[in-house]
Parts: C-alpha cells; sequence; structure tokens
C-alpha cells in the first residue's frame, strides 16, 4: 500500500517527496510552484496572494537582486581563495588542500580542498559547473540542504582518497561537483524526469579521470557516493 505521506496530497496516486516549504504538504510537479526556496502548494500560494500585496517589475529584481545564494556564496569563496594562492605563492594551496596523512592533526582539509584549484582552467571549469549544477539543487532542496549535499560529498570524497591513494595531495571542488551529479540523478527521478542523457554526462566524466593523469578519481567516485546518500538521507527525513 503507498503511504499517503508520499503522494500528492491533490493527486492520490502520484507518487513524489517534495514538499510544500510553508504547509508541509506532499505535492507533484504539477502542483509545485516555485517559491524564492523550494516550492509551494496551490492553497499556499491562494493564501498568501490574499494576504500580502505582490511585488511586481522592477522593485521585485530589485528586492531579489539582494539576495546571495548558497551557490553564488561558494562561488566568491572559490574567487578569493584563487586570488589568495597567487598572492602567497602556493602558501594557502599547501594549507588547505587535503593530504590524507594530516587528517587527524589537520581535519578541516577534509573540506577545504574544494576551495582550492590547481589552474586557472581548473578553477573555471570546476566553477561554471558548480554553478551551473548548483542552481538546480539548491533551487530544488533550499539553499542549507544543498549546503549540506556538497559539503558532505567533498568529505566522503576526501575520505575515499584516503582510502584508495593516500599519499595523494588534492586540490579542487570535484567531489562536491559529484556529489550534486547525484542529487540531481535523485531530484529528477523523484520529478519523474529521465536521468538517460545525466548517466551519459556523469560516465563521460567519471571516465576522464581514469584517462587524463593528475585526476583524482577517487574522489569523484566519493562524491557521488556521498552526494548519493545525503540526499536520500535529506529525502528520508523531509
Amino acid at each position: 500500500m503507498t503511504d499517503p505521506a508520499s503522494t500528492c496530497y491533490r493527486h492520490p496516486r502520484r507518487e513524489s517527496w517534495v514538499l510544500c516549504q510553508r504547509c508541509g504538504k506532499t505535492i507533484c510537479g504539477e502542483c509545485q510552484l516555485p517559491a524564492a526556496v523550494g516550492f509551494h502548494c496551490p492553497d499556499c500560494v491562494k493564501e498568501a496572494k490574499g494576504q500580502s500585496r505582490v511585488v511586481q517589475g522592477p522593485r521585485l529584481r530589485r528586492a531579489m537582486r539582494g539576495r546571495v545564494s548558497g551557490t553564488l556564496a561558494l562561488l566568491i569563496v572559490i574567487g578569493i581563495v584563487f586570488v589568495l594562492q597567487f598572492v602567497t605563492s602556493d602558501a594557502v594551496t599547501n594549507l588547505l588542500g587535503y593530504y590524507p596523512p594530516l587528517t587527524a592533526v589537520e581535519p578541516w582539509r577534509l573540506l577545504t580542498y574544494a576551495f582550492v584549484h590547481s589552474g586557472i582552467t581548473h578553477v573555471i571549469l570546476n566553477g561554471y559547473s558548480l554553478w551551473v549544477l548548483g542552481t538546480i539543487i539548491e533551487r530544488a532542496l533550499g539553499t542549507a540542504r544543498f549546503l549540506a549535499v556538497f559539503a558532505a560529498s567533498t568529505i566522503v570524497g576526501a575520505f575515499a582518497v584516503m582510502v584508495l591513494d593516500p599519499a595523494t595531495f588534492v586540490v579542487g571542488a570535484s567531489a562536491g561537483i559529484f556529489g550534486l551529479f547525484a542529487a540531481l540523478f535523485i531530484v529528477n527521478r523523484g520529478f519523474g524526469g529521465s536521468n538517460v542523457s545525466l548517466l551519459v554526462i556523469i560516465g563521460i566524466n567519471l571516465a576522464l579521470g581514469f584517462i587524463i593523469p593528475g585526476i583524482a578519481w577517487q574522489a569523484h567516485i566519493g562524491g557521488l557516493v556521498g552526494g548519493a546518500i545525503a540526499t536520500l538521507a535529506l529525502r528520508r527525513t523531509r
């Protein structure tokens, strides 16, 4: 028997795990109305329109302009750290990059290596990927959960490096990005979308890690696993 909590409150035969951010009701793709964070159900949108005046046109754009999303915040940190890497002649790289033997004494490296990159091409590719994937996942899950998935993916990616290649020095946001790939797979599946093209993209990016030297494929695999586990956990806990 289908759990009523996992079906749309307006369409009982449609399974979904997306909740209205205001009332907590389960809503399917047809009933999901985009909000500033996540989605609202039709009833809450109707109620909100009756209780408050709608801001339109330029005023709405000005109001939204001041918001700084989690995705943008991560990109800003990455940009600042990249400049510091250049200014300090890689002293920041050595301080923040992940090196497994230092995990016990410098545990911050499990997370900070995601903000360090090995060159302009590396930071541009990762920055663009983070912007595209992060925008989608943050809108679907909300800022806090998006950041939780990114952090979990980054940390699990570091542990994968520790287990599979403990002598490697790792930098880059790739583990977190692969975690967002996993999150997108799960979110898209929840919306009933096709994941075939996404699986092809993930497969190509994983393969490149084995073909191109100097890429920490261990972190990529760990990031996928961490992202999947974190997203599924958020799904179970609503």
